[in-house]
């Protein structure tokens, strides 16, 4: 039985190899965290679990002591695709890094799985679509939708200074304080750090500018 459809299976894995590893070079040209290689062994692996699981117990599909079930296999690569997704997702702050490469991974499993199946016309379309929207939404977050910048500000201000009317300030400015912490050194100067949060509209220098200004502050620097 194998025999009969070994021309189809390869013939599957070529194409989960193909139309995987488009997706995942695009992935390697943005300096992504999964990129060509782990595309194409997601997608091919995945491909290959659906053969196993539509070939690969024929042999025991007229004994009736045994239940044939071919989508126990395919569902437990869906959910175990997961673990390799969550390894290229980076939690720094407020910030998270890696989601679209996560989901992107999650994708080809399901592309392998479909393309397994025999399902080519679907599965050449949704590649279309999943490289539409990686290649062109990307640039249109990037020109028209807002994005946010975090920053940790150094502050350096003399030691009876308000750290209020700062914080205040920079609220003002449209500038959200994530996190504060407060130092002081052998010359009476107090050091803040803050951790904030910018839009990325908002021009910084002008932000700094205007911290400057205020009474007993003496210096201010930024670190990503």
């Amino acid at each position: 039985m194998l025999e009969e459809n070994i021309g189809v299976m390869i013939l599957r894995i070529l194409i989960a190899l193909i139309l995987s590893g488009m997706i995942g070079f695009e992935r390697e040209m943005n300096n992504h965290s999964a990129g060509f290689r782990t595309h194409i062994l997601v997608g091919v692996g995945a491909c290959l679990m659906m053969l196993l699981s539509l070939y690969g117990f024929r042999d025991f599909q007229n004994d009736v002591s045994i239940r044939f079930d071919p989508a126990r296999i395919p569902s437990y690569v869906i959910s175990g695709i997961g673990f390799l997704g969550a390894g290229t997702i980076i939690v720094y702050g407020g910030t998270i890094r890696g989601l679209t490469t996560a989901a992107s991974i999650w994708a080809v499993a399901g592309l392998g799985l479909v393309i397994g199946n025999g399902m080519y016309d679907l599965a050449v379309f949704t590649t279309i679509v999943i490289l539409l929207s990686l290649i062109f939404l990307n640039h249109f977050e990037t020109n028209f939708v807002k994005r946010e910048v975090l920053k940790t500000l150094e502050i350096k201000i003399d030691k009876n200074a308000e750290v209020n009317d700062i914080i205040a300030l920079l609220e003002t400015l449209q500038v959200m304080v994530l996190d504060i912490e407060i130092q002081k050194n052998r010359s009476n100067i107090q050091i803040l750090s803050l951790r904030v949060k910018f839009s990325a509209k908002l021009n910084r220098t002008n932000v700094y500018q205007e911290v400057l200004k205020l009474d007993k502050v003496q210096s201010i620097s930024d670190r990503a």
